[in-house]
């Protein structure tokens, strides 16, 4: 099976905005595994539901919006999964209460909802079931600008925060945008936390995060396919997150081996200090870029 996203293909750089133009009609994404991703979102919702779902008081209204939004699109695109008879609301979880559960449950990807205030854009609700190395209940609240202070070059004060915050600002509800990111993770776990002290401790220890043997048997590359999309009634953003993972060793088949794992490795080389770290391959990059070298050439 090959990648269905390659944006180490050198048509996006990595630490920058990069979003593009989305068609609302290719707006959210299904795949062989739906069932898969919604049964894993189950389990986690029963096992930590504290840890992956957050709401205001006040964001009932948008999370209906978000619902209605979500259902219409997969009624239309996917009728078969979400058909005009199915229920809207899952039934035996104490998280019925809140319409952006119910959503969660029709996609694979992740939903958080942002609004505007005096202090900027903040997270107010969100279902994230997947998260990529952070950690939703530190996050909750807090505005954009400190979101993502631990990403290089994005935190309070720079350049890339106020461009973020513009387009928030200007984003259109007839214009959805979206944007592609990648990491390299061992193993194929879609629950990925880290809080803040584990982000430095491993920025301390620079840990090595996959077996000494050939490094592609456990890396897999992890892909996010973000959108945004404004919502129409209460002028909130809403953010999804939708996870791809795919064995480092798919690559070794895929037609164009030799451009993408070529391009793979030199985004990997490109990666300044601080870079490298926050995507916590400090210890492993040479590996890794010699073991994509060793694709292209093969």
């Amino acid at each position: 099976m090959m990648p269905t996203h390659t944006p180490y293909d050198g048509s996006t750089k990595p630490f920058t905005i990069g979003l593009k133009p989305l068609d609302a009609a290719l707006w959210l994404d299904v795949d062989g595994q739906y069932e898969t991703y919604l049964a894993e979102k189950r389990r986690i919702y029963a096992e930590i539901p504290d840890k992956v779902f957050v709401a205001e008081e006040g964001t009932q209204d948008a999370q209906h919006e978000v619902l209605h939004l979500v259902a219409s699109h997969m009624r239309e695109r996917f009728p078969t999964l979400v058909p005009n008879e199915s229920p809207l609301s899952p039934n035996g979880a104490s998280l019925n209460a809140h319409p952006l559960y119910a959503a969660s449950l029709l996609v694979q990807e992740d939903l958080v909802l942002m609004r505007r205030d005096e202090e900027g854009w903040r997270l107010v609700a969100a279902s994230l079931c997947f998260p990529s190395s952070w950690s939703l209940t530190e996050k909750f609240g807090k505005p954009l600008q400190d979101i993502h202070t631990p990403v290089p070059g994005f935190g309070p004060g720079t350049r890339i925060a106020d461009v973020i915050q513009r387009i928030f600002d200007k984003l259109q509800v007839a214009q959805p945008v979206e944007r592609m990111n990648w990491s390299l993770q061992a193993g194929s776990a879609l629950y990925m936390p880290l809080s803040n002290a584990g982000r430095q401790e491993r920025a301390e220890r620079k840990p090595s995060h996959f077996a000494e043997t050939d490094v592609a048997a456990n890396a897999f590359i992890r892909v996010e396919r973000q959108t945004l999309r404004k919502l129409p009634k209460s002028g909130d953003v809403l953010f999804t997150i939708r996870i791809y993972l795919d064995p480092m060793q798919v690559l070794e088949s895929h037609p164009h081996r030799a451009t993408l794992a070529a391009s793979f490795a030199a985004q990997l080389v490109a990666l300044d200090e601080a870079q490298v770290d926050y995507k916590g391959l400090s210890a492993d990059r040479d590996r890794l870029v010699e073991r994509l070298r060793a694709m292209a050439e093969a």
